[in-house]
């Protein structure tokens, strides 16, 4: 009986050098993957700091060297003071940058969360398919309906205006807004508003007092997630906006290739100064997003 357990023992400590090999192993293929990716990530935003860091019109990018042997910041200078004459409107395209940003954001939680608060609270017949219909926007190429939604502006009289860009930005960031508003929404139990109901609230009491506080956290995510996809959109922005004072930054940044002559260096500070804003607000809404996603994860 001895003998038995005894080699019983000698079986199952025997793979352990394996199972250590194995863990070593995938730890240090988890290291070399994380490493890869950061360097695949980092490595534009390094180029830009590069380029943008040269005193010499950013032509260090064709030098193959590391770092610039007088860095300097003077192109960062030059854009915030409007120094030059494809930055010259530079704050005013920034303010207009921000503006569409926020009212995408604004307005994708302002149609989103009554939206998402009466298919998924009042119990609509067919709601699935009133959630479910806008996404069909998706499965067509934003490049194919910027023809279509110019001749529609223009017979609104709102051909290079900036309410065409939130406009635009808004008919694809809702449905998204609604779906994922949708979903969270399900997870607050229904108890909640019958008991208030209960109490004599109306549904928009119900809305203003329990909905709203408990779907915080979903409507900074999708407020996010509509502000960082106003603020990277480009294709509308160049189609619909064609006088330099209604242009945008990412658009005005685009300029500099139509010059023989443009310094990248002022480009790139002006690209990196354009990157803050959407890095700042994601991790000041951070918390929010990951209480968002931690529920879904406990409650799911």
């Amino acid at each position: 009986m001895s003998v038995a357990l005894s080699s019983a023992r000698r079986e199952q400590r025997a793979p352990r050098p394996r199972h250590r090999l194995r863990r070593v192993l995938a730890e240090v293929a988890s290291v070399i993957l994380v490493v890869v990716l950061l360097l695949w990530s980092l490595t534009p935003v390094y180029n830009m700091l590069l380029i943008a860091l040269d005193p010499d019109d950013g032509d260090i990018e064709f030098e193959g060297l590391l770092w610039p042997p007088d860095p300097s910041l003077h192109s960062f200078h030059a854009v915030l003071t409007q120094g030059y004459w494809l930055v010259e409107d530079f704050w005013r395209q920034f303010g207009n940058s921000f503006f569409i940003g926020l009212m995408t954001m604004f307005l994708t939680v302002l149609i989103g969360s009554p939206a998402s608060f009466a298919l998924a609270r009042m119990r609509f017949s067919r709601g699935w398919l009133l959630v479910n219909a806008p996404l069909l926007t998706y499965a067509v190429p934003a490049s194919f309906l910027v023809i279509p939604f110019t001749r529609l502006m223009a017979s609104y009289g709102l051909s290079n205006s900036l309410w065409a860009i939130i406009a635009a930005n808004v008919t694809f960031t809702t449905p998204y807004a609604i779906l994922i508003l949708r979903q969270y929404a399900t997870l607050i139990p229904i108890e909640l508003d019958e008991a208030a109901q209960v109490d004599g609230a109306s549904p928009g009491q119900v809305y203003r007092r329990i909905y709203l506080p408990l779907m915080t956290p979903a409507l900074a995510a999708v407020g996010t997630f509509a502000l960082l996809l106003a603020w990277n959109e480009y294709l509308y922005q160049y189609v619909l906006l064609s006088s330099t004072r209604n242009m945008t930054v990412a658009v005005a940044i685009a300029q500099f290739f139509n010059s023989d002559e443009a310094p990248l260096n002022y480009m790139m500070a002006a690209a990196i100064i354009y990157s803050l804003p959407p890095i700042v607000i994601f991790y000041a809404f951070r918390r929010y997003m990951a209480a968002a996603l931690t529920r879904g994860a406990v409650r799911g």
